[in-house]
């Protein structure tokens, strides 16, 4: 678990900060989750080391900054947040920690999904919107680094190139799906790009922040919603508790397709280690499930 951030933690976190990076190799990024730092890491390559405030497998929606983030915050030359209201807790941090670094949204462009009425923070969940963060980030490393912007531009094309790729593949494999195969269950509601990218319809029983708890009443809907119209599969997430799955499961007799990564990395060994590879077994979990469901086994 984490500390707390104090003003009395904080004051000793920020004595001994070094100065202006003498070079790129010294240059000091942080971003704030682990899918956003993977994408920042793919774009800066070896030029410098990124540093991530919440790592693989933890929960940004409740994450309680450390001594250790402040001070990493009071550092950094560049930041980079998602933004859409994703880390609740940024702003404070990083006031609060009086750094001089840019701070740097990685989503501007994108166009917010709503869910309920609310802006839907997890737009990496559409490998279009993953483009938009590449292009983004490369921007703002090539104009902090100019040095070297060609390798930077051709560090962010090889990898762009790739999520291009594996767009189109997703494209192809869930088009493929009839149209009663289409609709999922997962924990929170994190899929809504995807949703919205690919064609699918994901129901979940807590809302975009998993700090939330559905009613017994809005349980009981979407139980008797699922009975009467039925889904394809149900996912647990790596973040999430599967309790809630579970039950849903239990009442209506729908499946666990498997467990799905949404906002955040795998530990080291895990399926989901890039945002790539995260897409990837999001994609082949998704398509394993749904053509079992299709096919009646």
């Amino acid at each position: 678990m984490t500390s707390k951030l104090t003003p009395a933690l904080l004051t000793s976190a920020l004595l001994g900060l070094s100065a202006f990076p003498a070079s790129a190799h010294d240059m000091k990024i942080v971003a704030s989750f682990s899918i956003l730092g993977d994408m920042v890491q793919e774009v800066v390559g070896d030029l410098a080391k990124v540093q991530t405030i919440v790592g693989p497998d933890a929960d940004a929606h409740v994450y309680q900054p450390s001594v250790a983030d402040a001070r990493a915050v009071a550092e950094a030359d560049i930041i980079f947040v998602n933004g859409l209201g994703f880390e609740t807790w940024s702003d404070t941090l990083i006031a609060e920690a009086g750094t001089k670094a840019s701070v740097n949204v990685a989503t501007a462009g994108i166009t917010p999904v709503l869910v309920e009425g609310e802006t839907d923070p997890h737009a990496w969940n559409s490998l279009s919107n993953g483009v938009t963060y590449v292009q983004n980030i490369t921007q703002v490393m090539i104009s902090n680094m100019p040095d070297h912007a060609e390798e930077l531009q051709t560090n962010a094309d090889s990898y762009i190139a790739k999520l291009e790729a594996l767009d189109a593949e997703t494209r192809t494999a869930l088009g493929q799906l009839p149209a009663g195969h289409r609709t999922v269950v997962t924990a929170h509601d994190a899929f809504g790009y995807l949703a919205d990218a690919y064609d699918l319809t994901f129901l979940a029983p807590v809302g975009i922040d998993t700090e939330a708890e559905p009613s017994a009443r809005d349980l009981a809907v979407l139980i008797d919603q699922l009975k009467s119209q039925g889904a394809a599969a149900l996912f647990v997430e790596n973040i999430t508790s599967p309790a809630l799955v579970s039950q849903i499961a239990e009442e209506t007799g729908i499946k666990i397709g498997g467990r799905l990564f949404s906002d955040a990395l795998s530990e080291r060994g895990g399926p989901a280690t890039s945002y790539l590879a995260m897409f990837q077994h999001n994609l082949d979990t998704l398509i394993t499930a749904l053509n079992k469901s299709h096919s009646g086994s």
